[in-house]
């Protein structure tokens, strides 16, 4: 059992810790108000304190405070968790945001980041020396979420996830140590955090191999009207059956103010010039968009292009959903009714969107699956239902409505025989979009469940690390 943190133990926590590490209490007024705030307003809660050090020290001692005394605890990165992961009602919370220094190395490529930076901080230091390197597509989310959950991007083709290019991370784990974690270092913290990371500390440095990056891309979305959808799903499947990984595409059912109902927008994503970007999508844009802004742009400019889209406030709640490799359009253009009519009775609904995304998943299915805990590879297409609204009372209900389509998607990849939850390697719903009380395996890291429980009962036995699909120690 966990507890919530009291004025004295704030007192004793305040009287450990150096000066330059600041706390923050509602008696803080806006100041603390600023640091509860989240990404989504239902993901606010009332923390006892809020901690911002700037020292990995520091974060050694609050995670010590707080396991010695059982103290509830989170870490907050960007604070995009949607189901609240990121925050702690009356425990402590630890907050990275005064830790987003970035350094890289242009000789080696390699790319050294604080555990409270944002993409953004990434790209945007990474391209200065002529690199990148798989991030997110949200450039306002933290690096660390994404990150330990395995994370896709617009380089995924190219180079995997962002966990296939993690070389080694700083953590400090339960009983406070701060360890290094890497191929030739607590080797198997690092295969546990590459994938499962939530579960086993708090991740404050993240060391990413960068890439070669002079080139701009290509980038930008493509509307569609929706009597184009299955055209649309034929030409993207015939894409993938020889695809090519400078190229990305991620297919978004949308409601935009603009438009007089729904529409199909394919957000495309070359990493090469415009002519070889045109060659590319040449088959797509004969199906004659309404709206074609895609253009020239440095790469770092690239995971700015969804932010309209994903603006901090209101309630929100994201969804898991995954979809066979080729995609059955006749299913997905159920799932385009089903959220059209969704959009129409529920109109405080209107910026929820659903994504399915298209990227060559080659790279990412060479590396074997139980070389690390991310458990999301295969023959599939991840997928996201972005869920946004205003009314409270209706929290429960448009949950329940993703839900319904997380379900409806996993029940037909288990009735085409490609995946069974009891023999399947891999886990089916990606990490990063699954919320606490999801639908989910009852092993969601896969053939790597058993040995994270095992892990799990080395570093943290008394799972003081458990907000995010949390991994139960195996006890002996």
């Amino acid at each position: 059992m966990r507890y919530t943190i009291t004025r004295e133990q704030i007192k004793e926590l305040a009287a450990q810790l150096d000066p330059s590490t600041r706390l923050f209490t509602s008696a803080d007024g806006q100041e603390y108000e600023k640091l509860i705030a989240r990404w989504a307003d239902n993901a606010v809660r009332q923390a006892g304190v809020v901690a911002v050090p700037v020292a990995y020290e520091e974060v050694s001692k609050l995670v010590k405070f707080a396991s010695d005394n059982k103290l509830e605890i989170t870490v907050r990165g960007g604070g995009h968790s949607t189901g609240g992961c990121s925050s702690s009602e009356g425990g402590l919370v630890i907050d990275l945001s005064g830790m987003r220094n970035v350094s890289v190395d242009k000789d080696s490529k390699l790319i050294t980041a604080q555990g409270g930076a944002l993409w953004e901080d990434v790209d945007n230091a990474a391209i200065e020396k002529g690199l990148a390197t798989v991030g997110g597509t949200v450039n306002h989310t933290g690096i660390g979420g994404l990150t330990l959950g395995g994370g896709l991007g617009w380089l995924t083709g190219l180079y995997g996830t962002v966990v296939d290019n993690l070389v080694s991370a700083k953590v400090v784990i339960a009983n406070g140590s701060l360890l290094t974690a890497s191929e030739n270092e607590n080797t198997d913290l690092f295969w546990a955090i590459r994938g499962a990371g939530h579960n086993f500390g708090v991740t404050v440095e993240f060391t990413l191999q960068g890439h070669d990056q002079t080139n701009e891309v290509y980038a930008g979305g493509v509307v569609f009207t929706p009597d184009k959808l299955i055209a649309i799903i034929d030409t993207l499947n015939a894409k993938m059956k020889s695809p090519d990984p400078k190229a990305g595409i991620i297919l978004v059912f949308a409601s935009p103010p603009t438009m007089p109902g729904p529409v199909v927008v394919a957000n495309v994503f070359y990493n090469g010039d415009q002519a070889a970007a045109e060659e590319c999508f040449d088959s797509l844009f004969k199906l004659g968009p309404v709206v074609n802004t895609a253009k020239m742009m440095p790469y770092n400019h690239v995971n700015g292009l969804f932010n309209a889209m994903a603006t901090h406030g209101r309630r929100k709640s994201i969804k898991a959903i995954t979809l066979t490799d080729h995609v059955d359009a006749e299913f997905v253009q159920e799932l385009f009714d089903n959220y059209a009519q969704k959009m129409k009775e529920n109109p405080d609904l209107a910026m929820t969107f659903m994504g399915i995304e298209f990227y060559d998943v080659t790279k990412l299915n060479s590396v074997p699956i139980e070389s690390m805990a991310f458990a999301n590879r295969g023959l599939y297409r991840a997928g996201i239902i972005g869920l946004e609204w205003t009314d409270a009372q209706k929290d429960l209900e448009n949950r329940a409505w993703g839900r319904s389509i997380q379900d409806k998607c996993r029940q037909r990849i288990i009735d085409s025989n490609q995946y069974s939850p009891e023999t399947t390697k891999t886990a089916l719903e990606y990490a990063n979009y699954i919320e606490p009380g999801d639908l989910v395996d009852k092993r969601p890291f896969g053939i790597n469940q058993r040995r994270l429980e095992i892990l799990k009962q080395k570093f943290d036995p008394d799972c003081l690390f458990h907000k995010t699909t949390p991994v139960v120690p195996l006890k002996n």
